[in-house]
């Protein structure tokens, strides 16, 4: 690159007392402990204002402009050049051309000053060549075949045994989403006139400059009209976190507004990209500590699995997607589904492309460890966790610009579970956290808790009765969970 082409990056700084955050998180996803405030956080595991100053005096004095730091203080965002990148961060910056697209990557690691080690974690924005993707498949509307048929948004209500619970009209959704939404807001508008909804109540929380970019609207339209069906037609608000491009840059500066903002108790993420990529990008260590300060928060991340099976990162070695490996999150792959009618469930088997299998970048965590699922790599994070309907021939109508397209892929099965999780949060009063751990520790004695998903591949692996790398612990039965956690303490 030329050294005045402007280059923008984020620079992502590690929390404090990491020991005390670790425990912290790990008693409130046991159910134990107690979501913290912001002004917790701030004093006791955020960044120091010290640090900060420390990290925002380099990029100033190196050409750094339009420096801004996150409300948490664990991302600054600056817009500099090829020129202040070298001088900053001894790295040259050069063009590739990957797979017919022109990228942008640095030649050798980012470096920073001793004094900078123990605060900066990554620097993003040096490369574009591994960026975040949709998870969606979209066709023309199918002729339906036995059983498997796409299905109105607001039909998965009653497949999934939720439609008698109240609408989730006391809780706030979020979506992490990207480009101009425009197109979307005014979609989930005539979406929800036609389905005899309420009008929802919508915010835009631009994470960076506003972008022109509207390549995303299907997966866009397909979030947000499943959230709100799936949480009864009604909620408190919908807010859209939106970066203006998919690096990885603007990616984490979106999930960490969702992050600073705490308003969503559930965030939906229909996005991913190869673990390896982000592992070695330094987004795993980046975007783990804004996940991790959202379990602090109380805030439950919903995210799909991805739709290459077994194989994100493609070829023939099985790696997964992130931040559906995050131990922070919930992972959410994909099934088949047969129905009898519209709106009568039947069975499910793995879809093929859900993703799905043992990560190599993340650690299991306790609670999935302690419920003896794992089979495959006893010690690593396995996904997803559960599952739904992905199978773009058993998918969504979903209403793009007047026309109507059926659309499947892990990006319905992530918002299904974040419309049904606001709906029974808003049933319990806004007071539940995560149910990662509870999930793993209920659902084997309790099997009228889900539908066990028990047939069917995504490449590496099979699916078997009781949890599996496919589909986790297959599909939620609604009604009945939410019914259980009334009755349990501490879920």
């Amino acid at each position: 690159m030329a050294n005045g082409e402007l280059v923008h990056i984020a620079v992502s700084l590690a929390v404090r007392n990491k020991a005390g955050l670790d425990s912290l998180t790990s008693s409130i996803l046991s159910g134990q402990g107690q979501p913290i405030s912001d002004a917790q956080f701030m004093a006791q595991y955020a960044p120091s204002a010290s640090q900060v100053q420390q990290v925002v005096s380099h990029l100033q004095q190196n050409g750094f402009r339009n420096i801004s730091v996150s409300p948490n203080n664990l991302l600054i965002t600056a817009d500099g050049s090829a020129a202040t990148v070298y001088s900053a961060f001894q790295t040259k910056l050069h063009r590739y051309s990957v797979n017919g697209r022109q990228a942008v990557a640095n030649v050798a690691a980012a470096q920073v000053p001793a004094s900078l080690a123990s605060i900066v974690l990554a620097v993003h924005g040096l490369q574009n060549v591994h960026q975040f993707h949709t998870a969606f498949h979209a066709q023309a509307v199918a002729k339906t075949s036995v059983g498997v048929m796409a299905h109105k948004p607001a039909d998965f209500a009653s497949i999934y045994n939720a439609a008698s619970l109240p609408a989730a009209k006391n809780s706030v959704a979020g979506i992490i989403a990207e480009g101009n939404l425009n197109q979307t807001v005014a979609d989930l508008g005539s979406f929800a006139r036609s389905a005899g909804f309420a009008a929802p109540s919508i915010a835009i929380v631009n994470a960076g400059a506003p972008s022109g970019d509207t390549s995303g609207i299907i997966e866009w339209n397909l979030d947000s009209q499943t959230i709100l069906a799936a949480s009864g037609g009604a909620l408190k608000q919908l807010q859209f976190y939106v970066a203006p491009s998919m690096s990885n840059a603007d990616i984490a500066a979106a999930i960490n507004a969702a992050v600073t903002a705490n308003s969503a108790k559930v965030v939906n993420v229909s996005l991913g990209e190869c673990e390896l990529s982000a592992q070695y990008s330094g987004m795993t260590a980046s975007v783990d500590q804004m996940l991790q300060a959202a379990v602090a928060h109380g805030q439950t991340f919903s995210v799909s699995s991805g739709d290459a099976g077994s194989y994100e990162c493609g070829g023939g070695t099985a790696y997964q997607s992130y931040p559906a490996v995050s131990p922070y999150v919930i992972a959410v792959g994909g099934t088949t589904l047969t129905t009898s009618g519209n709106t009568v469930y039947s069975s499910e088997k793995t879809w093929s492309g859900g993703g799905g299998g043992a990560s190599y970048t993340e650690a299991a965590p306790a609670w999935q460890t302690s419920a003896g699922v794992l089979t495959t790599n006893k010690t690593r994070r396995g996904v997803p966790d559960i599952a739904f309907d992905a199978d773009p021939n058993s998918g969504e109508l979903v209403l793009v610009a007047g026309s109507t397209y059926q659309v499947g892929g892990t990006s319905l099965a992530a918002p299904l579970f974040t419309g049904f999780w606001n709906r029974i949060q808003s049933a319990n009063g806004n007071k539940l956290t995560s149910p990662a751990t509870a999930i793993y520790k209920y659902f084997k004695a309790n099997p009228s808790l889900y539908h066990d998903v028990a047939s069917g591949s995504n490449g590496a692996y099979k699916a078997a009765n009781g949890w599996d790398y496919t589909t986790g612990w297959g599909s939620l039965n609604v009604a009945s969970l939410n019914n259980f956690i009334g009755k349990t303490a501490g879920f």
